[in-house]
């Protein structure tokens, strides 16, 4: 469907709807209240996992609250939340860590919120053909032949060593400082011995790099095979459809996915200005609903829905990638060295595991890698995590909308958590790659359990 018409079918729409939306509302709807600002412009970056709100707008989940959405992609993370930040934007698809930095001050300081958990898993980490010529040397393999995964950063070290000995630096990319990627691939090189630097903000050095083994460094999404293929990074941790692209492009190989680094783990969110959310009340849950139902909607009956959603995520206003591209991950496969490919089902979690809950452990992981690569420069008491967690991540906010669902009969409760518990650590995460077992409760023990990265008061 051209622009044109999808602008032309939005309004129309708009005009049935405002004729009999508030008499044909349900009683919990007409409990919530109206939108108060019913026309909203919401950004995203061209990634698979901005889903739910495709989805949202393609199903009319958000005309069905009474919304009448723009979704802009934008040209990066920076500019997206800037953008949120001045109003320009109502809200937008987010790195999990980017409420939290901004809240913290690291970066641009502002206070933002997330009442939604936009995914789980969904990146990888891809190295170019002449880095995976060398690893794969280093890495066993399985009976039948293939690699045997999850491949340990460990085969990277050769690498790695052959390049300091000529003088140079091996230099891999991520999305943005207090990004996902970042963390994760952090982590891994981490747990196979290398060190991937430390930030000292509070010297003005915000590069990331002191005493790294590995370079880590910027580059937007849709950039990755492009900057690996020019030869400027030699790897890189990205979303999906990027790692796949570089399959396709015959210029790299993806070495592991996230799910392997850590089953389940907390990807984006959806993020807010606390200001926005205080001021818009109703408009907020609506939206929640919208995209709670987007992401049900997603994984409902086994994925029957991804063949779908890969169609919509193709169009040039969404993704733009191909759709051969995009249903190498969103359909439960996943495609490693070409023609490797293996089933990976959970690879793209939306809703399955109460994905959609922002449960305080995952800004607490959050903030603890923060601090083991200094971009926390000081040390924190174990309360500070558990209540920058709390005012960040905003489960009440999201228990009210999900509890209008279940009100409606939109959604069943079994759909959710169970409301009268606690609800502190995300259920059903497997072990993380080195074996090291996170404790939320203690974040400061955990912490300075790792081999690599600052303890106690270490300053970098």
């Amino acid at each position: 469907m051209s622009t044109v018409t999808r602008q032309t079918t939005r309004w129309l729409t708009r005009i049935l709807l405002t004729a009999t939306f508030w008499t044909v509302s349900t009683v919990t709807q007409a409990e919530i209240g109206p939108a108060e600002k019913p026309d909203l412009k919401l950004g995203f970056i061209k990634l698979t996992d901005m889903a739910p709100l495709a989805i949202a707008w393609e199903q009319g989940f958000f005309m069905d609250e009474g919304l009448f959405v723009e979704l802009e992609a934008q040209a990066n993370w920076k500019v997206l939340l800037d953008r949120v930040i001045t109003g320009e934007l109502d809200g937008a698809h987010m790195l999990a860590g980017q409420p939290l930095g901004a809240s913290i001050g690291y970066g641009t300081r502002a206070d933002i919120i997330t009442a939604f958990s936009m995914d789980l898993n969904g990146n990888g980490i891809t190295v170019s053909n002449d880095v995976w010529d060398t690893m794969s040397q280093h890495i066993p393999d399985n009976a039948d032949g293939r690699p045997k995964h999850p491949i340990s950063a460990s085969a990277l070290r050769p690498v790695v060593e052959a390049a300091r000995d000529r003088g140079e630096r091996f230099r891999m990319g991520m999305v943005f400082p207090v990004s996902t990627h970042n963390y994760e691939l952090r982590y891994w090189l981490a747990a196979g011995g290398l060190n991937p630097g430390y930030y000292a903000p509070q010297r003005g050095d915000t590069s990331g790099t002191l005493e790294a083994d590995v370079h880590l460094s910027v580059t937007p999404p849709p950039q990755m095979p492009a900057t690996m293929e020019a030869g400027t990074i030699q790897g890189y941790c990205v979303g999906e459809p990027w790692n796949q692209q570089a399959v396709f492009m015959g210029i790299g190989v993806p070495v592991i996915t996230d799910y392997e680094i850590w089953p389940n783990n907390p990807e984006k969110v959806f993020g807010v200005t606390r200001q926005w959310a205080e001021d818009y009340p109703n408009t907020h849950l609506r939206l929640l609903r919208a995209m709670i139902r987007a992401a049900h909607w997603l994984d409902e009956n086994n994925n029957a829905n991804r063949e779908e959603a890969v169609k919509i995520l193709a169009r040039p206003s969404y993704v733009g990638a191909d759709e051969a591209v995009i249903a190498n991950s969103m359909t439960g496969t996943f495609e490693y060295e070409k023609g490797d490919i293996r089933e990976v089902p959970d690879f793209n979690v939306f809703f399955r595991y109460h994905a959609t809950y922002p449960y305080p452990s995952d800004a607490i992981w959050y903030l603890t890698q923060m601090r083991r690569w200094g971009q926390i420069p000081e040390a924190k008491p174990d309360d500070w995590y558990m209540e920058t967690a709390a005012r960040v991540y905003r489960a009440d906010i999201y228990e009210q909308a999900a509890r209008s669902l279940i009100a409606d009969g939109t959604l069943e409760a079994s759909d959710f958590p169970d409301f009268e518990t606690e609800n502190f650590q995300r259920p059903h995460q497997g072990e993380l790659i080195d074996g090291v077992a996170f404790t939320p409760r203690t974040p400061n023990a955990y912490i300075d359990s790792f081999d690599i990265g600052l303890k106690g008061s270490q300053t970098p």
